[in-house]
């Protein structure tokens, strides 16, 4: 195969390509740029290809493995290493200082609101924020789902109520 035959083939298949590109990158940019640089390998290793073999599956392999290479690139261009030797720093947190006695108030007020839901409500509320998932606390409380994400939803709803004032103060956060 010449090389001008070789570059009609390995564009006609440029189409199937972009698509096996667009699934792996999700970004129809990225995707192009990987067809583009998938051709470029192609073309430029060329005398690589042994004719009679499976020139589609060649050039899928150039494209997952040129993918497979960028993306550890990237990551190890995103990898931040600390050569400091003072960690005082790192274990500092970069918001404001958080006040105890406020800490203190707001959950006070909290569970002073959530001790004003009805039974009902309140114990479903309180299995949902100690991590149960909705199916174990319908199977604990012995009620359908439909009824333990209802519950959830109005003490919710109430609580939000109940808790007013804290709202503008936690919308700016």
């Amino acid at each position: 195969m010449t090389q001008m035959e070789f570059s009609k083939v390995v564009e006609s298949e440029s189409y199937p390509l972009r698509h096996f590109a667009l699934q792996l990158t999700r970004n129809p940019e990225d995707a192009n740029d990987l067809v583009q640089e998938t051709m470029l390998k192609a073309l430029t290793y060329r005398n690589r290809f042994e004719d009679g073999t499976n020139l589609k599956g060649w050039l899928y392999t150039i494209m997952k493995n040129s993918f497979i290479n960028n993306y550890r690139r990237m990551v190890k261009r995103n990898t931040f290493i600390d050569t400091s030797d003072n960690s005082f720093y790192l274990d500092q947190s970069p918001g404001k200082e958080e006040n105890a006695g406020e800490r203190y108030f707001i959950n006070r007020d909290i569970h002073r609101a959530i001790d004003k839901l009805p039974e009902d409500l309140k114990r479903t509320f309180k299995l949902n924020l100690m991590g149960f998932k909705y199916h174990e606390i319908a199977e604990d409380l012995g009620i359908p789902i439909g009824t333990v994400k209802t519950r959830i939803f109005v003490a919710r709803r109430q609580l939000r109520k109940y808790l007013h004032a804290y709202s503008a103060e936690f919308e700016n956060q």
